[in-house]
């Protein structure tokens, strides 16, 4: 950390959510936290810049406040579209000069946490800890991934190329969103994210509701859910979505 203020309890699980997404991507990506979800993941081929755009796209709401992670070196170009915005944590591999002097120019701007963290080690096996009541649960941190290829297909139509590729980059977002969990997304965007919620269905109204707000179209996207749909009602939401 080289700037802002010191890092609090829920700042670290925060800046820790976003590394775990921002990680399961080789192309330039952007990954916006907010309350330990994903509000705002994109992928680009021309640009950092253009990566936090489309991220910022998926929910221009949610990302005030928010952490940002990004998988490339920030540039002067990615820090002035983040100079704007209120956030309180942006990580990134490293930053130039010239963009730790733009994201330096304000007072404002000097209380966002900038951390710097090397990146190209890979992700970390170990264990996954949670207290409870009279002791604690202990199990294998979960770093396996799932071959979307792979998956069976039981419908008449095989998925198109661009068809999988935006399942496989919705099913690596929904990983790190918390249950009960739907993702809409294209292949290099989220357009919505349901999360957290006690119904499936709520999931996917609002991951659909999110998008809409967000002038999203949800037409010829793909759906990823964390469990299986114990209904049809959950998928009549996604399908009469497009």
């Amino acid at each position: 950390q080289f700037q802002g203020k010191e890092l609090s309890f829920n700042n670290i699980l925060d800046a820790d959510a976003a590394l775990s997404t921002v990680l399961e991507f080789s192309d330039i990506a952007t990954v916006a936290i907010k309350h330990n979800n994903p509000c705002g993941v994109a992928l680009s081929k021309r640009s950092l810049a253009d990566s936090f755009r489309k991220a910022k796209a998926c929910d221009p709401v949610s990302i005030f406040g928010g952490v940002i992670a990004f998988n490339r070196p920030v540039d002067e170009e990615t820090a002035k579209e983040l100079k704007d915005i209120f956030l309180e944590i942006v990580i990134a591999p490293s930053f130039t000069p010239e963009a730790k002097a733009v994201l330096s120019s304000a007072k404002r701007l000097l209380n966002i946490r900038l951390l710097e963290l090397d990146m190209s080690q890979p992700q970390a096996g170990g264990y996954d800890l949670r207290r409870v009541r009279g002791g604690m649960l202990i199990q294998d941190w979960d770093t396996g991934k799932i071959d979307i290829r792979a998956c069976k297909v039981v419908t008449e139509r095989k998925p198109t190329e661009e068809e999988y590729q935006a399942l496989d980059f919705a099913w690596r977002v929904c990983r790190h969103v918390k249950s009960n969990t739907i993702v809409f997304a294209s292949p290099d965007q989220v357009l919505g994210v349901g999360a957290g919620q006690m119904s499936r269905i709520d999931s996917a109204r609002i991951a659909r509701i999110k998008a809409e707000n967000a002038g999203l179209t949800l037409v010829g996207s793909a759906v990823a859910s964390d469990a299986f749909f114990p209904f049809r009602d959950g998928l009549d939401v996604v399908c009469d979505a497009g």
